[in-house]
């Protein structure tokens, strides 16, 4: 089993609480398909939209950013641009997130080194739906 592996797993398997920076209210975006297949997976799935929609996405309450989200966050599933990625990192740090996800074509090496140090768990440049769904079929 490969390093990258034994990460994903340990992240599928240990998080029970997903907030989705990025967590678009269109049915038709990547974000609200793998969130929507997330939460019909069992996790708890906590909307997290920088531009502030709607008040609910997918039945949960959104917040603006993760300091704003009263409840814990096991992993943070980023869909924003590389470029942006860093104060979500920074923000996940803060609330004590054990994980941080980037989604396919999200690379921030800088802040992936600065959420390891912090001891985070991170994936990048992946889709966690592909990595779920490949696990649940294996």
């Amino acid at each position: 089993m490969t390093e990258a592996h034994d990460t994903i797993g340990r992240i599928l398997d240990g998080t029970a609480t997903i907030a989705v920076v990025g967590l678009s209210p269109n049915p038709n975006r990547p974000s609200h398909g793998v969130a929507a297949y997330l939460q019909r997976q069992g996790y708890r799935i906590i909307p997290v939209n920088p531009n502030a929609g709607p008040d609910e996405i997918l039945g949960e309450r959104a917040y603006p950013d993760l300091a704003s989200v009263p409840e814990s966050v096991d992993l943070v599933d980023i869909f924003r641009r590389s470029e942006f990625v860093g104060p979500v990192v920074e923000q996940a740090i803060a609330i004590k997130a054990k994980y941080v996800w980037m989604q396919d074509g999200v690379i921030n090496d800088d802040a992936a080194g600065v959420a390891r140090l912090a001891g985070l768990l991170v994936v990048m440049n992946d889709c966690i739906f592909r990595q779920h769904r490949s696990r649940s079929v294996a």
